[in-house]
């Protein structure tokens, strides 16, 4: 035994001293240059900047990086800080364009120091540092992610308040410099003359007016070049559905599609699709802020999933997205990391509910049961239907009323949301509509009052989609209409019914449990704290009405570290996080026919539990 460990032990030795001599792996080298670009950008535009740096013991660190001392040496230390921190982020993530961007900095910034400060010190680190990303060209290989010209206008909005604020920086640091007591009115003036390269009101002494000057014309010609770039570079369209891609799709759900009750919703238009080689399954997604998100289980034939996935998996690293799939099922998950060798946590559950066991006679069922009947007393009629059989003015009245009810400003839903309602080819889809008749009908919506709408689930399924109701109408219009629903399913053919998803259901039921423990406990509380905004135990309580049985669904992710990022893009998806340009800079563009009413949400945004 110990002649192994000592064997072990003196293989190990040369072993590390070779990783050491061959340097870092080579996946580890662009978060390594990316670290550096971020590390040399901030030294670079503190050295451009503060004075009292120049003079500090971290000057003779900044002395052998990119940049000089001096008026045009100061500029040109915070436009290389500003390029390399801009870098920085795409060179951690693989991206070809930052890496090529890099490539052409470095050598410039070699020369720069060579030629204006003879310093063969800086010249031998910046060609190492390219001697490095050329070497390990083949690590940035990553394609762009989806853009449009619009993000020239957030660039100039955000680098011209960056450059604003930093240019006051830029005034305020040569206090003993300044002649007389200029105020923030005189300082935030000569900064903006300054950036459009005049001279401004503000005179310095001992020739700092020359170091200002450089610094903000290189900050002011920073701002247009990228705003620029940005404007004038090819657009990258984010993936959608295309016609062929949907005609696939329901190919697939025509016979595979009872498999998973949110198969229907890969057909929503503003995701991209992958194929497997065999086309017999195919993986739907929206990459959102870098993270490439899909939504339940891939569609098809489960034996052709990993073919799927792999395209899947391919696409995220061919652009450096981080996958990531949200609510998938218990099979799904279990092919997703058997398959990629990501990992697996359980995000809640879905709320099913059997036809043939739904009654609402007996005590469990009482509450509902009494809402129902209180309701109906009030002169409410419901009606339950395939979208086929409504005609053109029921659909645009229905469309019309769906989102003049809707609780927020922003559309949400992503992964359990189809985004339309009465598209000719969702004529499976079921509508039920509640109607009060009270002697003068609204001209927009007639006697309607409330509305929902369910996509198909296979044959012999339905799953609910989005939930509405008339501010105005009695509380109980959800209620009255799912049971309604589940009485007419047998007439429609329909079997078992998806309601809503109910994150982290099971911790919240048994947090209220007697002999739960603190940790549980304080969860419990937690979760009923983000109630407030997110609705995490409403709609728990809301679901358990109706007494369904508990499906349980998963988010498939690749590190625990990666769950915040693909937590904000998820909410991002939904609609709960909104980081677009306001409405005032957005530009209009025509929605199609077929689906004039878009992303609208399956989540039960307007049902009232308190009254429940």
């Amino acid at each position: 035994m110990s002649a192994t460990v000592d064997g072990d032990k003196s293989r190990s030795v040369p072993n590390r001293v070779g990783r050491i001599l061959r340097g870092p792996r080579p996946e580890a080298v662009p978060a390594l240059v990316g670290t550096a670009c971020t590390f040399v950008g901030l030294i670079d535009i503190a050295a451009g900047i503060f004075p009292r740096f120049r003079h500090s013991r971290m000057h003779t660190i900044a002395e052998v990086l990119p940049g000089a001392t001096g008026p045009f040496a100061a500029a040109l230390s915070l436009s290389a800080g500003m390029l390399l921190l801009l870098l920085a982020h795409g060179i951690k993530r693989h991206k070809r364009r930052a890496w090529r961007a890099a490539v052409v900095l470095l050598p410039a910034g070699a020369v720069a120091q060579f030629v204006y400060r003879h310093s063969l010190v800086g010249v031998l680190l910046s060609l190492a540092l390219l001697a490095l990303l050329m070497r390990h060209r083949g690590e940035f290989s990553a394609l762009p992610d989806p853009r449009s010209r619009w993000r020239a206008l957030t660039n100039f909005v955000l680098m011209g308040a960056g450059s604003l604020g930093l240019g006051l920086v830029v005034v305020s640091v040569h206090p003993g410099r300044i002649v007389g007591s200029p105020g923030l009115t005189d300082r935030l003036e000569h900064v903006l003359y300054g950036l459009f390269g005049f001279e401004g009101p503000i005179r310095y002494s001992d020739g700092v007016s020359w170091t200002v000057g450089y610094c903000l014309g290189a900050l002011g010609l920073l701002t247009a070049v990228t705003t620029v770039y940005l404007a004038f570079r090819p657009e990258h369209p984010t993936a959608r559905l295309t016609q062929d891609d949907e005609r696939r799709l329901r190919d697939l759900l025509a016979v595979h599609g009872g498999r998973d009750s949110l198969g229907h919703f890969a057909l929503r238009r503003d995701k991209g699709v992958v194929f497997s080689p065999s086309g017999k399954a195919a993986v739907c997604y929206r990459v959102v802020s870098g993270v490439m998100l899909a939504s339940g289980d891939p569609i098809g034939d489960v034996e052709a999933w990993p073919g799927a996935i792999e395209r899947f998996m391919d696409e995220a690293k061919a652009h450096s997205w981080t996958p990531a799939v949200m609510g998938c099922s218990e099979t799904g998950g279990e092919v997703w990391t058997r398959e990629t060798g990501l990992d697996c946590l359980e995000l809640g559950d879905e709320a099913v509910v059997d036809v043939a066991d739904f009654s609402l006679s007996g005590r469990a069922m009482r509450n509902v049961r009494q809402m129902v009947k209180r309701i109906e007393r009030g002169g409410y009629r419901t009606r339950v239907r395939r979208a086929r059989d409504l005609d053109d003015d029921e659909i645009r009245q229905i469309r019309r009323a769906a989102a003049d009810w809707r609780g927020t400003d922003t559309e949400r839903g992503f992964s359990m949301a189809l985004g339309r309602i009465g598209d000719p080819a969702d004529g499976d889809a079921v509508i039920a509509t509640a109607h009060k008749d009270e002697g003068t009908a609204s001209p927009s919506y007639g006697d309607l009052k409330a509305v929902i709408h369910f996509v198909p689930w296979g044959t012999d399924g339905m799953s609910l989609e989005l939930m509405r109701r008339d501010r105005s109408a009695d509380p109980g219009m959800n209620e009255l209409l799912i049971v309604a629903a589940l009485q007419a399913a047998p007439a429609l053919g329909v079997e078992r019914v998806s309601l809503n998803f109910a994150m982290f259901r099971s911790a919240l039921a048994r947090g209220e449990k007697i002999g739960a423990g603190p940790v549980l406990r304080m969860w419990r509380g937690l979760l009923v704290f983000l109630s407030r905004w997110f609705q995490i135990e409403s709609l728990y309580k809301f679901n358990a009405k109706f007494r369904p049985r508990w499906e349980p669904r998963f988010v498939v992710f690749p590190n625990t570290r990666d769950l915040p990022r693909i937590g904000f893009a998820a909410m991002q998806a939904e609609g709960f996080v909104n980081l677009s340009l306001p409405r005032l800079f957005v530009r209009r563009r025509p929605a199609p026919a077929p689906h004039p009413c878009a992303h609208l949400t399956r989540q039960a945004e307007t049902h009232e539990p308190r009254a429940a």
